[in-house]
């Protein structure tokens, strides 16, 4: 099963790069499968590869719903 997340382009560097924020934590990653990136663009990432664009609604909604997961996951091991 492969997982991509939601992050929004920081920072757009040389050689098909970015600087990414995933719920505040920042990663560099490649950009060379997306064409137009610009800062302020949601991205969903994959092992350090922005694989598309998406609506900024859509990262959102995933984001929080990923934060949902992750705070059952720790109410489960109290």
């Amino acid at each position: 099963m492969c997982l991509s997340v939601p992050a929004e382009v920081a920072k757009i560097l040389p050689d098909d790069m970015a600087i990414v924020s995933i719920d505040g934590i920042s990663k560099e990653i490649s950009i060379a499968l997306i064409d137009d990136l610009a800062v302020g663009d949601y991205v969903l990432v994959h092992v350090g590869y922005a694989l598309a664009r998406i609506d900024p609604a859509e990262a959102e909604r995933t984001l929080q719903l990923l934060q949902e997961l992750g705070s059952e996951g720790q109410d489960l091991q109290s």
